[in-house]
């Protein structure tokens, strides 16, 4: 099980693919810039630096994934506990229903299927269960549907009524966050397409017309030119990430 949704662990294929390709991009770069390929080799163990912030956004790439998967749990829930189920047989009906919906290695699948062991093998409380699922995966909404649900049980409210309630008020904030995603997401690729020009331009001019530019790579001044925009670029490249990262 995955002990902290917000944590990720990098596999070793992914740490091949990460350091290779994250290499050859910043060799390739230095490389455009002082046509040196002492410094470029050197400069592509900057790498390390960036394993953190690779790691982050395949966390919340994975806890995204797992919010919207939660939204086909809700629904598969609030209709077991609508035809009188139990929770605990309602988790169990959610793991065979969105069995025919996602692949048996995606986080939701895991999830019930651990719920469902815990629940006929070990005879553990569902009430338990949910709170530890709403602990590991740092989402507020699993945490207040799970909050929710624990207050209606040791309240004994009406148990159908306000899971189907809440429910419907999740699924809404769950699909206008993704409505939300979807133009960030679009506005981040235009950026990212936006910071890649000036590298195609240094490019074009590299293969078409070195001569023009020959001097920012043989001078004093040229090097200090070309180290001036490297940095530039990067801090533009920086700045439009943090811009486009939007919390909702």
């Amino acid at each position: 099980m995955i002990r902290d949704y917000s944590v990720y662990e990098l596999s070793s294929k992914e740490k091949l693919i990460f350091y290779v390709g994250g290499y050859i991009c910043i060799f390739t770069v230095v490389y455009l810039f002082y046509h040196s390929l002492v410094l470029s080799a050197v400069s592509g163990v900057l790498i390390k630096t960036a394993v953190p912030y690779f790691q982050r956004q395949l966390a919340a790439k994975r806890m995204n994934r797992l919010n919207m998967q939660f939204k086909d749990m809700l629904y598969s829930l609030s209709g077991s506990i609508a035809s009188g189920r139990q929770m605990e047989e309602a988790i169990i009906e959610a793991e065979e229903n969105l069995s025919v919906l996602y692949d048996a290695s995606e986080p939701i699948m895991q999830e019930l299927r651990y719920m469902k062991i815990s629940i006929v093998e070990n005879k553990e409380s569902d009430k338990l269960l949910l709170k530890d699922f709403a602990c590991r995966s740092k989402s507020e909404d699993i945490n207040n549907f799970v909050q929710v649900y624990i207050t209606c049980r040791n309240m004994g409210g009406n148990l159908e009524k306000i899971i189907g309630h809440t429910t419907e008020i999740l699924t809404d904030k769950i699909n206008i966050e993704r409505e939300i995603k979807a133009v960030t997401s679009q506005k981040k690729i235009e950026g990212r397409i936006i910071s890649l020009m000036p590298l195609l331009m240094l490019l074009f001019l590299n293969l078409m017309s070195y001569s023009y530019i020959q001097p920012l790579y043989s001078t004093l001044a040229g090097r200090l030119i070309m180290t001036g925009s490297l940095a530039a670029t990067v801090y533009g490249v920086y700045l439009m990430e943090k811009i486009s990262d939007i919390k909702i």
